[in-house]
C-alpha cells in the first residue's frame, strides 16, 4: 500500500471511529432502555445480561474509540499522550473490554447450565443471582486490569511535521519483560479464551437442543406443538448461532494479527505506521472490526428478536402498545350474539359490555387470560 492508497486508509479511519462513536453510543443507550423499560420479551436475568452488555460497551466506545483512536487521527497532540493519563487509559480501556468479553462469555454458559439442570435453572435464574454476577464480572475486569496501567510510559518520540523535527511526548510500551509478559497474559484473557469457550458452549447448547427434540416422536411432537417445533428449534439455534458468529468474527482477527505482531514484529524498530507493510493494514482492519462490536448489539436484536422490533416500531411510531385479541374484548363492547337454549324457544339476545364506573346490567363472564413471554 503506498502513496494514495495510504491516504485513503488513513482517511477511511479518520471517518470510520468518529462514526463509531456518534452511532454506537447513542444505539447502546437507546438498547437499554429497550430493553429494561419495554416489554422486549426477554426473561429477568436475559434484560440484566444484556443491559450490563449495553453499559459496558458504551464505557468501551468512550475509553478505546473516541478518545484513543479518534483523537489520535485527528489531534496532533492528544491529552493522554501525558503522565498519568497514559497509564489511567489502559486501565479503563482493558477493564471496559475484559467486562465486554466475560459478560458475553458468563451469560453463554449460564444458558447452557439452564438448559441442562432444573436445579441450575432455579440458582441462576433469580434476579438478584444475575445482578452480583455482573457486577462481580465488571469489578473482576477492572482488579485485573490494574497491572495493565503500568506497561505504558511516555517518552519523547521525533517527529517529521511540515518539514520541520519536533520533538513530542507520547504513550509507549515500556521496554521490559514484563510488558511483554501483561500483554500477551491480555490477549488471551480478552480474547482467545471468550473466543474459545462463546463457540465451545454454544456448540453444546446447539447439540443439547437437537438431541432433545430427538426424544419425542413424531406424533409427540406434533401433539405438544404441531408442526412449528422444528421451526421454532431452528430459530432458536439460529438466534444463538447469530449472537456468537458475530462475537468470533469480529474478535477473532483482532487475536490472530495481535499474536503475529507481538511475535514476529516484536521489535522497538518496527514502525507500526508504515502501511507498505501487508500486517500493518491487517492490524488496522482487524482493529476496525473488534470495535465494530461494540456497536452492533442493537443491530443483532433488531435481526433475531421480534419482540424487539415490534417494541421499536410502537416506540418510533409514538403509538400505543398494540393489544391482543383478549384485551380489544375486555375494553370494548363486545359482540351482539344469540344464545339458544331450546329448539321451540325463542332467540335471547345478551349484550356483554365492561364499564369503567361499576357492573352492568345482564349476563357478565369474566375471561382470565394469560400472557406467555417468549424469550427469543
Amino acid at each position: 500500500m503506498e502513496g494514495d492508497s495510504v491516504t485513503v486508509f488513513v482517511t477511511v479511519q479518520k471517518i470510520y471511529y468518529p462514526l463509531l462513536c456518534l452511532l454506537g453510543v447513542p444505539a447502546n443507550l437507546f438498547t437499554f432502555y429497550m430493553i429494561c423499560f419495554r416489554k422486549c420479551g426477554m426473561s429477568n436475568t436475559a434484560i440484566i445480561y444484556l443491559s450490563s452488555l449495553a453499559i459496558v460497551d458504551t464505557f468501551y466506545i468512550m475509553w478505546v474509540i473516541l478518545i484513543d483512536l479518534t483523537l489520535t487521527f485527528w489531534i496532533q497532540q492528544p491529552f493522554w499522550h501525558s503522565h498519568p493519563w497514559c497509564g489511567i487509559l489502559g486501565f479503563l480501556q482493558y477493564g471496559s473490554l475484559y467486562s465486554s468479553s466475560w459478560i458475553v462469555v458468563v451469560f453463554t454458559i449460564e444458558r447452557y447450565l439452564v438448559l441442562r439442570s432444573t436445579t441450575a435453572k432455579q440458582h441462576f435464574s433469580q434476579a438478584g443471582v444475575t445482578k452480583l454476577t455482573c457486577m462481580a464480572i465488571v469489578l473482576v475486569s477492572h482488579l485485573v486490569s490494574v497491572p495493565l496501567g503500568w506497561i505504558n510510559v511516555v517518552k519523547p518520540v521525533n517527529f517529521t511535521i511540515h518539514d520541520q523535527n519536533v520533538t513530542l511526548p507520547r504513550c509507549r510500551y515500556r521496554e521490559q519483560h514484563y510488558t511483554t509478559t501483561i500483554v500477551w497474559i491480555t490477549t488471551f484473557l480478552s480474547g482467545g479464551i471468550p473466543i474459545t469457550l462463546v463457540i465451545i458452549f454454544n456448540y453444546l447448547i446447539g447439540f443439547h437442543l437437537c438431541r432433545a427434540s430427538n426424544l419425542f416422536t413424531k406424533e409427540e411432537r406434533r401433539f405438544m406443538q404441531g408442526r412449528s417445533t422444528r421451526s421454532m428449534l431452528r430459530r432458536t439455534i439460529l438466534l444463538l448461532g447469530t449472537v456468537s458468529l458475530a462475537f468470533v468474527v469480529l474478535s477473532l482477527p483482532r487475536f490472530v494479527t495481535y499474536c503475529i505482531l507481538r511475535t514476529m514484529y516484536n521489535d522497538d524498530s518496527f514502525n507500526r505506521n508504515d502501511y507498505s507493510i501487508p500486517i500493518n493494514v491487517a492490524g488496522d482492519v482487524a482493529n476496525m472490526l473488534q470495535n465494530l462490536n461494540s456497536t452492533t448489539n442493537f443491530l443483532l436484536y433488531c435481526m433475531v428478536s421480534r419482540c424487539f422490533r415490534r417494541e421499536l416500531v410502537h416506540l418510533l411510531t409514538c403509538g400505543a402498545r398494540a393489544l391482543d385479541v383478549g384485551s380489544v374484548f375486555t375494553h370494548t363492547t363486545m359482540k351482539i350474539f344469540s344464545v339458544v337454549t331450546d329448539k321451540h324457544s325463542p332467540p335471547v339476545t345478551v349484550m356483554q359490555t365492561e364499564s369503567k364506573e361499576g357492573p352492568t346490567t345482564g349476563r357478565e363472564q369474566t375471561s382470565n387470560r394469560s400472557r406467555t413471554s417468549v424469550q427469543d
